[in-house]
């Protein structure tokens, strides 16, 4: 058997989480694919693989020969894919998930920046916050904002997105200020996404201690937009995108709340389903991606607008 296929079929079936996936994302029988893992187990005289009827975990053996065959085989995919990108100019449909907090202006330079670069890549933009399906729903990529992307897929970071409590001066005055600690967000109003958790939350603090977050919701929401709309309408605070809100914090409609307290980081990734034979558009756009948000995304809030002073306490 060949060993670079073997190699390619081994690093499939960890990423894709069974063997049956993993053939068939590469056009192979499952048969066919344990026979290469196999092969691959008896070359290095080590197993690399628990296997059990429902469930796949590496070895220890398995997880060194992961981590260091799968950088050799993306050095030799990028090699392949520049000599097939210098005689294939990027071009077709590009079909791609992004959450809702990405119609921004700043979004949509970055996307009129590749268009003028690859007039030839038609980009199909769906803003939802949900995680589709990415071969179901016939998706090249999908930009997901998470702390632990899925293991079963491709994932590449872009760059670090900061999420900042946020409300009005005005529904802060109804308060006699801002919160001083996160236990004070009892008494605010908050727009929660409908997928969290709001027994899990917590804030990290000066000197990198933990505090519980209690939050008393005033409206549930999956949709980013209507929650900055319900902000604005002094209807409670929320944990908003800094790219979503910079501008309101700049010219002080927004106010950021507990400034020395810090949510979860989250990062913004590229995913996709596989590394094999990537399209010119695909790599391109990812690449692109991967250059202008890193260099561009905010890392902070402006420090000019308007400053609510933290309520005091008797």
């Amino acid at each position: 058997m060949d060993r670079m296929t073997s190699l390619r079929v081994f690093r499939e079936v960890v990423e894709a989480g069974s063997f049956v996936a993993a053939a068939e994302r590469l056009g192979l029988s499952p048969p066919m694919a344990s026979k290469h893992v196999a092969q691959l187990e008896k070359s290095l005289g080590a197993r690399l693989l628990h296997r059990s009827s429902r469930h796949l975990s590496l070895t220890e053996a398995g997880t060194a020969w992961y981590e260091q065959s799968h950088r050799a085989l993306d050095l030799l995919d990028a090699a392949e894919a520049a000599i097939g990108q210098a005689h294939d100019a990027p071009r077709g449909q590009l079909k791609v998930s992004a959450p809702v907090w990405c119609a921004t202006p700043g979004f949509a330079r970055v996307l009129a920046d590749y268009r003028e670069k690859y007039p030839e890549v038609l980009v199909d933009m769906h803003l939802e916050n949900r995680k589709v399906d990415l071969a179901a729903d016939g998706y090249d990529l999908a930009l997901r904002a998470t702390q632990e992307p899925s293991p079963a897929l491709i994932a590449r970071p872009l760059c670090r997105v900061p999420f900042y409590l946020a409300g009005t001066p005005a529904c802060l005055e109804r308060i006699g200020g801002a919160p001083a600690l996160p236990a004070d967000l009892a008494k605010l109003g908050a727009i929660v996404p409908s997928y969290v958790n709001l027994e899990n939350l917590a804030l990290k603090g000066p000197g990198g201690r933990m505090f519980a977050l209690r939050l008393a919701p005033a409206m549930r929401s999956d949709d980013t937009t209507l929650t900055l709309h319900a902000v604005r309408a002094d209807m409670g605070v929320a944990f908003l995108p800094l790219w979503l809100i910079d501008e309101d914090i700049a010219q002080g409609r927004l106010v950021r709340l507990l400034p020395e307290f810090e949510a979860a980081p989250v990062t913004l990734f590229a995913v996709y389903t596989s590394r094999q034979y990537m399209s010119p558009k695909l790599r391109t756009f990812i690449d692109f991606l991967g250059e202008r948000l890193g260099r561009d995304a905010p890392r902070s809030a402006p420090l000019r607008g308007k400053v609510m002073p933290a309520r005091l306490k008797s």
